[in-house]
């Protein structure tokens, strides 16, 4: 029995007892929400998250239950189906969706467009975007995140490098030079590059950037051209089958978020792909170790590495939803409206997430507000790339499931990057039904 398939068994115990406790609960008893959260163990490291529940059960009397979520995106989203899908009483009247899940989820979420008009006229256009289908706006924008390149200053430093790699192919020669010289130190399992190359939703996010940098487009574009295959995605490809057993462990091809985080933390690696946000992360603590980064006296974030047109950092974060199934939807909009209005009060007190005063920041992306002391670093502008999941919609999951198991394929030398790129694009056409076209060929 997969661990997947007994947490949700569990859930639905869970459910179950509350059931047999709602049905002789007397109309004076309060309110309890059922929250299911995609950020559910992070509270763990921000506690402010937690008292962010405990205040507004304390102005409302309204009393939320959170629900756990399995490790990674794909997991998530079946545990989020199944329970939706269930209706009923024991279904989740919020919940916290990915990004990309909008066009997946939508036929079980309400419109929230006519309740928050004003919130979303403050947000970026770009996330908004993410977050609608047909018209309806079925999340709210909670947090937004930017795929970045973490590196060691000090390393950069004791080689002679002023600055950090602005192009992947100045990242592979200064991950090889770095990596030869420590490992001559002694330093056998000291690695260039760290990243998430495991069969999961971080490999998309891995090789969109990796492609768009060098022209290779958005898989499906914007008017619904499936563009995968063409010679810029297979070079981009190419040069990240390359990485694997040179500048990255042979075992990157396994590698979850928490891998790669921890590799890097141990000190025994120089650039890690990351989320912009887990800075705070990395200075409080790992959540697998519970300690902070051992290996690291001091950490540098900068966008993630360019090719030949620029470069682009995926679009990642979480939105509020409210079920349709919801037995409270009055009082699940005010606990979204809450949660964002306490994070507005966070921006304007410039207290979300501090950057640590061991963190080194050059050149980060400018478009993430959430994070309002990085405004006074020098910053970029544009560079924030969707993953495709708005022109997909509900065939979101099969698309990117298609990707990562062609990509993969390739990293570990199974099929040619040629072979590949064909293969999905004949698999895309079959999955969506659109045309194919849109990026150089």
């Amino acid at each position: 029995m997969s661990i997947l398939v007994k947490i949700v068994r569990i859930f639905w115990i869970i459910l179950g007892l509350v059931g047999l406790g709602c049905s002789s609960r007397t109309s004076r008893q309060p309110v309890t929400l059922t929250y299911l959260d995609v950020e559910w163990d992070t509270p763990d490291e921000m506690p402010s998250l937690a008292q962010d529940l405990q205040d507004f059960t304390r102005e409302t009397g309204i009393q939320i239950r959170r629900l756990p979520r399995p490790d990674g995106s794909l997991n998530q989203l079946t545990l989020w189906r199944e329970l939706l899908e269930k209706g009923g009483a024991s279904a989740p009247d919020v919940v916290s969706i990915d990004v990309i899940w909008p066009g997946i989820l939508n036929q079980y979420l309400l419109d929230l467009k006519p309740h928050f008009g004003a919130e979303l006229s403050a947000q970026n256009p770009i996330v908004v975007e993410s977050y609608t289908v047909d018209g309806k706006v079925v999340a709210i924008p909670h947090h937004a995140y930017v795929g970045v390149l973490f590196y060691r200053p000090d390393l950069l430093r004791k080689y002679g490098y002023r600055e950090p790699p602005k192009t992947w192919n100045q990242l592979e020669v200064m991950a090889a030079r770095i990596q030869k010289e420590e490992r001559a130190t002694g330093k056998t399992d000291f690695w260039g590059y760290v990243w998430q190359g495991g069969i999961d939703e971080d490999l998309t996010c891995n090789g969109l950037e990796w492609q768009i940098s060098d022209g290779g487009g958005l898989i499906i574009e914007r008017d619904k051209k499936i563009s995968v295959n063409n010679p810029n995605t297979i070079k981009a490809w190419q040069r990240a089958a390359r990485w694997v057993g040179s500048i990255s462990p042979p075992g990157v091809v396994a590698y979850g978020k928490w891998d790669s985080h921890n590799v890097w933390a141990s000190g025994n690696a120089v650039f890690l792909r990351s989320w912009m946000g887990d800075y705070a992360l990395i200075n409080r603590g790992w959540p697998l170790s519970g300690t902070p980064a051992v290996g690291i006296s001091e950490f540098g974030m900068t966008s993630v590495p360019g090719g030949t047109v620029g470069e682009g950092g995926t679009l990642g974060g979480n939105g509020l939803a409210v079920s349709k199934a919801s037995t409270h939807p009055k009082e699940a909009l005010e606990f979204v409206r809450f949660l964002v209005r306490r994070d507005v009060q966070r921006m304007r007190g410039g207290q979300r997430s501090v950057a640590p005063s061991n963190l080194e920041l050059f050149n980060p992306p400018g478009i993430i507000t959430t994070y309002p002391e990085l405004s006074k670093s020098r910053e970029r502008t544009g560079g924030l790339v969707a993953r495709p999941s708005v022109a997909a919609g509900a065939k979101y999951e099969d698309v990117t499931k298609a990707y990562i198991q062609e990509l993969h394929s390739v990293l570990t030398k199974e099929k040619s990057p040629t072979a590949a790129a064909a293969e999905l694009e004949r698999q895309l056409v079959a999955i969506t039904g659109f045309q194919t076209g849109g990026a150089s060929k």
